[in-house]
């Protein structure tokens, strides 16, 4: 019942008919593995209410597996819901149609669509239910599946988007769509979310919890590690953009800036005067871009920086642009296989700060954050755990010294601390001062406030803030 086939006469006159696209992919984790689906044109509808779903990001995620190893007879699986949009009721109908020559014969027969096509051959259809590709189908099914996991106890965290703990038991899940992955300690509380979901829904579930989102995950709970990594990803994204393994090994993804020993004066390289690039290949860097970012994110953060560089220059991009995708695509090539280790800790977030000072074009600098959890003061410490997320990005204003360009990172790191501290509290790890690592000592003297400032008035906004986290702890 989640569509409806109808006469064009049946479409209310303020209704506007969207169209219909056919997807085909594989899906080698999915039960039925060689899918055809139909998607709905989100962008033809025009639905007045809210469509943002409270969903989890990887960051979330890769804190959960960091707490499911840090947690004595910690354990994870995942659980998926088939067709979760399908069975969602609209809050309104939506209208669409499609040409009956893309419609199976025997659908055609068994509804008798030839009395229902109008003059042009076109069937319209009424939409009742939750279809891919309508803005509201994500938000109206999480708000149905919380409705659900209510009566049972379940909940989602007041400040973190897709974290749900329950109200008594010890288990947790992060939620991504319709992906659950589940933290669990007693295979009692997973039975009992399990029973849950499977009054209202049909389900799949994965005890060993290989696979989220896309992330395959190794587990070894004797030694209290996970390996994170996506087999086949990189080598399947070199297919698709027709490019072949180099002939020499290319080890660095973007290059450097070649250091000036000796000079008096540091000069900029030479203003970018190629070519600019065809529509074509412009649309190529983009796809590039979009596809490896994941990636990135997931598991391999040394592609972070030359694909944030390509993405500025995506609207301005010329031939030396290319040759950067060039260079950044047989590194991809030579290195198709990153993985992330996370090992067992207390829970603690700590944070390197970092910046590079005039390194990008027109006089701006880049700031750099790694982002892990370790342990407690005063125990041994991890001195090589995975980040739970790296950032990088291209300051937007000239800094008028290195020392500004560090302070500048830190704000921005520790903004994104702040966030992350509020996620590992809501997961039951309470946070000490999180401790900051810079190698500028100006920048350590502003923020301790054991220099005085008689400068550079830009950065007092920053500064200032970092000297009142700092004076509370």
């Amino acid at each position: 019942d989640t569509i409806q086939f109808i006469t064009r006469q049946d479409v209310p006159s303020s209704q506007r008919c969207t169209y219909l696209r056919y997807v085909c992919d594989i899906r080698p984790q999915k039960a039925e593995k060689n899918r055809t689906r139909i998607t709905v044109g989100g962008n033809l509808i025009n639905y007045p209410g809210d469509v943002s779903t409270r969903t989890a990001d990887m960051t979330s995620a890769k804190c959960l597996w960091n707490s499911v190893i840090s947690t004595n007879n910690g354990r994870f699986m995942a659980v998926d819901i088939k067709n979760y949009y399908l069975g969602t009721p609209l809050d309104r109908p939506e209208y669409a149609k499609v040409h009956i020559s893309m419609i199976p014969q025997e659908i055609v027969d068994n509804y008798d669509l030839i009395q229902k096509q109008d003059k042009q051959g076109y069937i319209y259809i009424r939409i009742n239910k939750g279809m891919y590709g309508l803005p509201q189908a994500g938000i109206l099914a999480n708000k149905l599946l919380a409705k659900r996991l209510a009566k049972h106890g379940y909940y989602q965290t007041r400040h973190t988007p897709g974290l749900w703990k329950h109200v008594s038991r010890p288990l947790q899940f992060v939620l991504v769509v319709d992906d659950f992955g589940i933290e669990y300690t007693e295979k009692a509380d997973a039975h009992h979310l399990i029973a849950a979901l499977k009054q209202d829904y049909e389900i799949t579930v994965d005890w060993e919890g290989k696979l989220f989102s896309g992330i395959t995950l190794e587990w070894d709970y004797d030694k209290r590690t996970v390996d994170l990594s996506m087999p086949g990803y990189v080598q399947a994204a070199l297919a698709k953009f027709h490019h072949s393994k180099p002939a020499k090994p290319e080890n660095q993804p973007h290059k450097h800036n070649v250091p000036q020993y000796g000079a008096k004066i540091q000069y900029v390289e030479q203003a970018d005067t190629t070519p600019r690039l065809n529509k074509e290949d412009v649309t190529r860097l983009q796809q590039v871009v979009g596809t490896m970012l994941f990636y990135a994110r997931a598991v391999d953060p040394t592609m972070l920086v030359p694909l944030s560089a390509l993405a500025s220059q995506q609207a301005c991009a010329t031939e030396m642009t290319k040759t950067a995708l060039h260079k950044f695509l047989n590194y991809c090539a030579t290195n198709p296989k990153a993985t992330i280790r996370y090992k067992a800790s207390d829970m603690i977030l700590k944070i390197h700060s970092d910046a590079s000072y005039l390194t990008e074009s027109q006089a701006r600098s880049r700031s750099g954050g790694h982002f892990y959890l370790g342990n407690k003061a005063g125990t041994t410490e991890i001195t090589n755990n995975g980040g739970i997320l790296e950032q990088t990005g291209i300051m937007r204003h000239v800094m008028s010294s290195a020392a500004e360009a560090e302070i500048c990172a830190q704000f921005s790191n520790e903004k994104e601390g702040t966030i992350l501290r509020i996620t590992l509290t809501e997961m039951g790890y309470p946070q000490p001062a999180t401790p900051i690592q810079l190698d500028n000592s100006t920048a350590y003297g502003l923020a301790t406030n054991t220099i005085t400032q008689k400068r550079s008035r830009a950065i007092d906004m920053r500064f200032y803030w970092i000297q009142d986290r700092e004076e509370q702890g």
